[in-house]
Order: C-alpha cells, then structure tokens, then sequence
C-alpha cells in the first residue's frame, strides 16, 4: 500500500524532527502511524503497542535531545515508531528478518537505543543507573524512561522506584498506561492540572510551601504537607509513585500532542530528583483492524493493510502449545488438585484454553515470573498440583526462587517450558538455550524433553504423577510434526528412554524435540552403509544410563543431539561416561549443542543451520569422527 508521508520524508534523525514547528506535528505523528502500519504488514511483528505510542514518540523526540538525552523503552515492543525516527527508516521493511532490524531496542544497532530491551521491567533500573553515572561524571543530560503499566507488575519495577525516590537523582519516568488503566483520564481539567502541576510556577509554590510548614510547629506543619499531598493525590491519583519518592504528573491524554509537549516540556526542567508522568494511550491506536481486535494486534503475522486480514500459515500438525493445554486440561479433569499459573502469558502458554474450562484453578499472575514460581512453592506446599507454564527464556527470570524456594525443599512444582530452543524472529533474548543447564544442576529434579507432540501428552500426565519433587518439561515454539495422536498421555517410567532405530556402528541419542532429524541424518548414513541406531533420551535427570551404557558398548560412535546451551544433556552424559571408564574404551563421543555465543534473529531453520543441528550436521560429525577429514572428501559424501 502507498502512503504519502511529506513530512516524514523530511526526517532521517530526531534533530530533523526538531527543526519543525508544533502545528506540524500531528502530520507527523498521522505519517508515523501510516508508515509502521505498512512497514509491520510486510514483516510482522508487535504492531498494537508501537501503534499506542506514536504521539508519545514524537513528542518524547521533539521535546529531548536525544541521543544526548538518554531514551529507554521498556520491553521493546514500542519500539518500531522510534527506529523510523532515528535513522532506521530504510529498514525498517527488514524488521526481524535474518541480517535486518532486531525486533526490539539493542545497543550494537544505533546510539538512540542506550539500553537492549525484551523483557519487561528494566528500564528504570538501567536508567537509575545511567542517571547516577551522569550525576557522578558531572554531565547534564536526561535521562528518559517509557514505561508500560504492564510492566509495573514486575517487582523490579518497584525496587527501581524505591531506590529512585531515596537516590533524588533526577529521572524522567513516562507511565504509558495503555490497558488496565491505573486511573482513568478525567478531561480538559485533568489535563489543565497536569499542565499547572508540571510547571515551574507550582513548583516554586510547593517549595515556599514546604518552607512555611517548616516555620509552624509540628504539629500543623506536618498536617500541611499531608493535605497537600492529600489534596494532590485525590486530583491526580499519585499517592503511591509519592509515597515512593516520584513527583506525580497525570493522567493525561497520550495521544494528544497539545498535552503532551507542555508537560514534557516542564518535565525536562525539573530538577528535584525523579517525576513520573502518567500517560494514557491505547493499543492499535488509529488502525481500525488493532482497534477493533481483542488482543490489539499484539503479535501480528503479515497482512493486509485494507482488511487488517494476516496471512495464516496452514498446518495439519497441532501446535505444541495447544497440545500441552489440551493435555492439561485432560489430566486436570481427572485429578482435581491440578492448578495452572502463568505470568502474563495466557494466550501465548495455551493456558487461555485452560481457564475456559478451570477459571477458579488457573492463575495469571501478571508479568511476575519470581512470585509466580513462589506461589506455586506456596500452592504445592497445601498439597495442590501446580503446573507453572512459563516460557523457558522468562523462567530465567526467577531462579533464585526455582532453588530455594522450590528446589530445596524438594516441592512438586511442574514447570512446563513453553518456547524451549530457537524462537525465530524475537531472536537471543527470546530463546529458550539455557534452561536444559540451569536445571540439569540443581539437585533432586526430574528433567524431561518431549521428541514429538505425542510425547508431550505422555510427559504431561507424567508429570502429574511426580508429587514427591520438583520436575520440568521443554517443548518449542510452534506446530508439531504430525505423529499419530494417542487418546490420552500415560505416564512414562521416570529415567527410561527409548531405541527407535537400531544399527551397529553409530549411535546417535537425541534428547527434545532434534529427534527427527537424527532419524533423518541415520537415514542418509544407512544408505551409504554405515549402520545407524537411533535412541531417543527423553530424560536427562536421572539419565537412563542402562540405555547410554548400551548404546556406548555396542557402537564405535557415539553421538548426543540437543536444543540447548553448553553444560546441558551432553555434559551430563560425559559425567557418566567418564565415570564409568567408558571413555577410555575405544568409544567415539561427540556432542552437538547450541554455540557459545547469542544466535540473532532470523526464521528458525535458518537459526538452526547457524547452530549446525541439522541432518547434514549430524552426518558430517559422524564421518568426520570415522577419520573423514577432508572437507571435500565429506561434501561429496553428503551430496
């Protein structure tokens, strides 16, 4: 779809933008919104939130002097408006396209993005720090924080407030309320206060104010900064962000750009330590399609810019998200102590499915992924079933509380681990890589990792069963491959693992959801005469060592294949081979993992490919383990 964006053409960095005059911003922020519309429909991606902040990303840029002045967007997901803005316009049709745009702020793409983003609630942590780093190095920049309501759920958020109200350093923090609605935008009136409150007028008021309350006795002066405190919080309803040490400012309209520039404006002249402006917007904000969808077009596919219509792509195969909530739900009917927890991510963990069928047994406990682990420790501990659904990359998020809060006191939490291994086009920060090694350490727990769909269902009602430990089930991002469904998941015997092919001289042993790409690599190597065997782990603590010892015995090669970081399945194999003296038998042991380093972004096989756990991978280690060194010698063998 052709837009026409005159003045946008106009702009290739804020500076631009700030060359013109007021009266010609909402053209610009019309033009922004145009051209993310069309951008996203061409790359997908998180298009309701950039929507929501166009006037506030416009106005954040006219009024500051960025990049000197420091801008932070918590999450990222707001982010496309500003990279249009700085530089990135060019571009921006490559958005989480392999080599193109990260999906969400990052330091190495451009000096107007000071800290990476892509989980909730960092910002007014790192611009705390960034703050003081300027204070002590006497520098006299801003530093500004846009923060979504959402993420204040986080706790982090609030140790960030409170160690900001005691710092007094001075801190720009932009509330974008743009769904729960803190407190409700009040009119003319309400945006009139805001305007009044921020100014330096009422801000000398308050001082002479507070010096008078000190003259008084006591008694009456502290009565006087309590009504007006009082009297503020009732107008403006700051009292919390008060309490917290922030001078409050707001509700005001986030979309209008004759509120938000005075405001802003007095803001970047306020100097007795940190403010909080509360902005309120709307997800989807002036494309009709995002407005009128449930979800506010969060996510998007690609899609039509007339019709709003994203393009599907069609699958025989069920996701592995909706099989684990139906596989939920199947076990949840038979066992009433059976509870789901997620931390915001209802839709995206299936547990939406979950809740229709259970609303009193299923909990969303906001974007909160250490009290949601520490709630289900709690739950576990009452004798209930938690089963705590969070994404692999978001439980990292709460560690400390899966070790001592769950681990070492050995309470039956079930972590499901939705999104394990590459993710695509949300890229490192997204990725599932690590939890194979941070729960593969942590002593008493049961690690298991589904080859197929099918053997999701049976993992689910496994974990079902295990009440006397904490237990955790990885499954990845996206449809499965297609097997033949059972009627229901019965329960798997805990450590046992299970030979699908059987050959003489390889062995390859895959744990997780790489199993069918073994099967394919043993095929090619069965073909050009080297027998292959094929097991499938499907634990990793305990390991099914009668099994590795077998497979090790019985082979020249030994090959483990897994969708996760060093330290993870294979290190746990080489504990046990090196333990049983194995290793200096003969044997041939190779292991494929994720490379130490943070896969970008880009389409999963692609990211796959970087990381060398195909098919042809497989094969090519296993021929150059058989003395195949030439690199040639090995491609024709592959060809």
């Amino acid at each position: 779809m052709e837009t026409s964006t005159p003045l946008l053409d106009k702009i290739k960095f804020p500076s631009d933008l700030r060359k013109l005059s007021k009266n010609k911003l909402t053209q610009v922020a019309l033009e922004l919104r145009n051209e993310t519309v069309d951008a996203v429909s061409t790359t997908g991606g998180h298009l309701g939130a950039s929507l929501g902040v166009i006037e506030l990303t416009v106005a954040i840029h006219y009024v500051f002097n960025t990049p000197k002045d420091r801008l932070i967007w918590d999450v990222g997901h707001q982010a496309y408006p500003h990279k249009i803005l700085t530089g990135r316009r060019d571009k921006i049709r490559t958005l989480r396209q392999k080599n193109g745009l990260y999906g969400f702020t990052k330091r190495t793409e451009s000096e107007y993005d000071p800290f990476g983003a892509a989980h909730a609630s960092t910002a007014m942590s790192s611009g705390l720090g960034m703050a003081i780093g300027r204070d002590l190095q006497k520098k006299n920049n801003n530093v500004v924080c846009v923060v979504g309501d959402g993420a204040m759920s986080g706790g982090m958020a609030y140790e960030a407030m409170n160690n900001a109200g005691s710092e007094k350093s001075k801190l720009v923090v932009i509330l974008n309320d743009n769904d729960m609605s803190i407190a409700p935008p009040v009119g003319a009136l309400s945006n009139y206060l805001s305007r009044i409150i921020s100014s330096g007028t009422y801000q000398s008021f308050k001082h002479i104010g507070g010096q008078l309350a000190k003259s008084f006795p006591k008694r009456l002066g502290t009565a006087a900064k309590k009504a007006e405190e009082f009297a503020r919080g009732i107008v403006t309803g700051g009292t919390l962000f008060e309490e917290l040490g922030f001078f409050y400012i707001g509700p005001i309209d986030g979309h209008n750009l004759d509120h938000l520039i005075p405001v802003l404006t007095n803001a970047k002249k306020y100097k007795d330590g940190p403010i909080i402006i509360h902005c309120v917007t709307k997800k989807g904000k002036g494309y009709k399609p995002a407005e009128l969808s449930d979800d506010k077009y969060h996510g998007v596919n690609k899609f039509d810019v007339a019709t709003g219509q994203q393009q599907k792509s069609e699958s025989k195969a069920p996701s592995y998200t909706k099989v684990y909530a139906n596989s939920l739900i199947s076990e949840a009917k038979k066992d009433k102590k059976i509870v789901a927890i997620t931390a915001a991510m209802p839709s995206g963990t299936g547990l939406d499915i979950f809740e229709k069928k259970f609303p009193t047994r299923c909990f969303d406990v906001g974007i909160a992924e250490q009290h949601a682990v520490t709630f289900a420790a709690g739950l576990a501990t009452e004798g209930l079933k938690p089963f705590a659904t969070i994404y692999s990359t978001f439980l990292q998020r709460a560690y400390d509380q899966v070790v001592h809060d769950v681990a070492i006191q050995k309470l039956p939490v079930r972590f499901a681990m939705d999104r394990a291994g590459q993710v695509g086009a949300d890229g490192a920060t997204h990725a599932g890589s690590f939890d194979i090694t941070y729960l593969g350490c942590l002593p008493g727990f049961i690690l298991m990792a589904p080859s197929d769909e099918s053997e999701l269902m049976h993992m689910v009602a496994t974990a079902a069963k295990i009440d006397d430990c904490p237990c955790a089930f990885r499954y990845p991002r996206g449809d499965g491959i297609g097997v033949q469904m059972p009627e229901e998941g019965v329960p798997l015997e805990i450590g046992k693992g299970r030979i699908l092919k059987e050959g003489t001289k390889i062995a390859i042993l895959s744990y997780g959801a790489r199993l069918y790409e073994c099967i394919k690599a043993a095929e090619i190597l069965n073909a050009k005469g080297l027998s292959t065997s094929v097991a499938d782990a499907r634990f990793c603590k305990p390991l099914d060592t009668k099994l590795i010892k077998q497979l090790s015995l019985d082979h020249e090669i030994l090959i483990t294949v897994e969708e996760g970081a060093i330290g993870g399945f294979a290190s746990h194999v080489t504990k046990f081979l090196s333990e049983q003296g194995i290793l200096e038998s003969g044997l041939k042991f190779r292991s494929l993992f994720f490379p130490d380093k943070f896969l970008p972004h880009g389409k999963p096989e692609d990211q796959y490919e970087e990381a060398n756990l195909l098919a042809k991978d497989i094969v090519h280690v296993a021929l150059q383990s058989l003395g195949s060194s030439k690199e040639k010698e090995i491609d024709n063998t592959l060809a």
